[in-house]
């Protein structure tokens, strides 16, 4: 849920902020001028140690993120937030050999690793630090994120304000939070002074906003010179720029001409398959189709990947190049519309009982207010529709990737049923899906996050020279993914017994180790008092 000055829509704001119910899922739902408000920040940080002047992770299987096999035992050396060495120190089955390991120096710190598989930390491309609507304070998103091993995250649109989010990503960075590093993006038009009508009104206020401290850029959509302009002038100043095609705009600018104009990566999935059509300009919209309905939008956005060009087809094949020739980035964001496709699945998944807060609950609810809660009657028939959708999107998303193209991982959590960090992981399930090997997904979820920010140079594999985000669990993820989730995957011993397995045990940031388990343990204490305070007991829709 973002909540900008759209002035590229003409929009006069009353405030400092207009508030406006812009969501990255479905863009412009319904507008309303009031002032904007702000969650919680994060408290000062009160967990976590380090970063050390010397860290020894020791006899960890290592995945680096780079698409190579897992190798292991290492050693992995940090000082202070940088990687520093890592080591071979024996083979599998074998023990380890003293004289390999890399000694401690006298003022630094073990972590016995051993069994242990270590990943980068992982890049979530596509988020919002909570919502007032949501009632999500910081804290909250950030622990949950953090327990899910995910180190970096891109806040596309900067819902609580550019200065806000500018202020929690420096205490992040120096560590004062517990949180992420944060990239700022914000919603294209966002806090501008005057409507932007033309080329010069987008230049001035790309200017503007590079001059004030963003990251980059998210659009929804604008006049095609409007658009054309500011993504090439954003380019130039070196930002990076992001886009969910909106339906109210994708009938004159879909993805190839964000593409074409040096636009980074494009959002869900929206303005490809207007891309991909052959017989047609625009969707085969119902002639009572309106764009506030939401069941209607999100209904009818079901049934769009079938009216594009067929997998393989001279049109799907034209299209899916050019992309790929303009190093173009697609983030599919498949999680947050997987209600779609299986409603109950999402509304029933396990952790909701304790890690969503009551408040998120009622948001998640069937309202014609809260944006993504479209629930009014969906069915048998809208699913399915939905799951023939999902088909004939994975196959362009996963035949992009197979031709080299870039795919990353991102979660737009907290709305449509999908709590914050548990979506992410879910996100890389559906990657899976999709027929990305998992070391592809984990390459997508840290590596190609890290290019696509610019960052490479210091995120998204563990390698000598990059900063000190890894992720410690227990289980191998490669084998089943689902180990990444906070609450972890279900294994039956040789006993009979059930039991939990997995859940990132160690979340490192900057070379600053936190318990990833007693985060969550945090949420869950989070949860609870708001349960207590408000009599709350959590029960599915309809039922008394």
């Amino acid at each position: 849920m973002d909540r900008q000055e759209f002035v590229s829509l003409g929009i006069k704001p009353l405030h400092m902020y207009t508030k406006i119910r812009l969501g990255c899922l479905a863009a412009i739902c319904l507008i309303t001028l009031t002032v904007s408000a702000q969650i919680k920040p994060a408290p000062d940080r009160n967990e976590g140690e380090g970063p050390y002047t010397q860290l020894i992770i020791r006899g960890v299987t290592l995945i680096n993120g780079t698409g190579a096999p897992a190798i292991g035992p290492v050693d992995i050396v940090i000082e202070n937030n940088r990687i520093t060495k890592i080591v071979v120190v024996g083979a599998e089955g074998t023990k380890i050999d003293p004289k390999r390991r890399p000694a401690l120096a006298s003022n630094g710190k073990e972590l016995d690793a051993n069994g242990l598989f270590a990943l980068p930390g992982l890049i979530d491309m596509h988020t919002h630090i909570g919502g007032v609507e949501q009632g999500t304070p910081a804290e909250y998103v950030y622990k949950l994120w953090m327990a899910h091993g995910i180190t970096t995250v891109r806040d596309v649109s900067a819902g609580n304000g550019l200065s806000w989010v500018l202020s929690e990503k420096k205490r992040s960075a120096e560590n004062k939070i517990i949180a992420p590093r944060i990239f700022a993006y914000t919603g294209f038009g966002q806090g501008a002074k005057k409507p932007i009508i033309t080329k010069q009104d987008a230049i001035d206020w790309v200017d503007e906003n590079a001059k004030n401290g963003a990251d980059g850029i998210k659009f929804f959509g604008a006049s095609p010179e409007v658009m054309e302009a500011a993504i090439k002038e954003n380019k130039r100043l070196g930002l990076r720029s992001c886009a969910h095609h909106a339906q109210t705009d994708v009938a004159r600018w879909n993805v190839l001409n964000s593409a074409r104009a040096g636009m980074t990566s494009m959002e869900h999935w929206y303005g490809l398959p207007e891309a991909l059509f052959e017989n047609k300009t625009v969707q085969d919209f119902p002639l009572d189709y309106n764009y506030t309905n939401e069941q209607s939008r999100f209904e009818n956005a079901g049934k769009l990947w079938k009216q594009a060009a067929a997998p393989y087809s001279e049109k799907w094949n034209k299209v899916m190049n050019e992309l790929i020739a303009l190093d173009f980035t697609l983030d599919p964001t498949f999680n947050i519309y997987e209600a779609n496709r299986d409603l109950m699945r999402a509304r029933r998944a396990e952790w909701h009982e304790d890690y969503t807060l009551p408040s998120l609950w009622r948001f998640y609810s069937p309202s014609r207010n809260s944006h993504g809660s479209y629930w009014f009657d969906w069915g048998t028939e809208q699913e399915v529709e939905w799951k023939n959708n999902y088909k004939l999107w994975m196959s362009f998303i996963n035949e992009y990737k197979n031709r080299g193209g870039r795919v990353i991982a991102g979660s737009d959590n907290g709305f449509i049923y999908q709590t914050y960090g548990f979506g992410f992981i879910r996100e890389l399930e559906l990657l899976r899906e999709a027929g990305f090997h998992p070391l592809e997904v984990i390459r997508s979820a840290t590596l190609n996050a890290a290019q696509t920010l610019g960052m490479e140079k210091d995120l998204g594999t563990v390698e000598q020279g990059k900063l000190a985000d890894i992720i410690l669990v227990d289980q191998n993820p490669l084998k089943n993914l689902q180990v990444l989730y906070g609450t972890g995957a279900i294994h039956l011993n040789e006993n009979g017994d059930t039991k939990r397995v997995g859940g990132v045990k160690y979340t490192i940031k900057d070379g600053v180790v936190y318990d990833a388990k007693q985060l969550l343990k945090d949420v869950k204490t989070m949860v609870d008092k708001a349960k207590a305070d408000e009599h709350f007991v959590l029960k599915q829709p309809g039922i008394e």
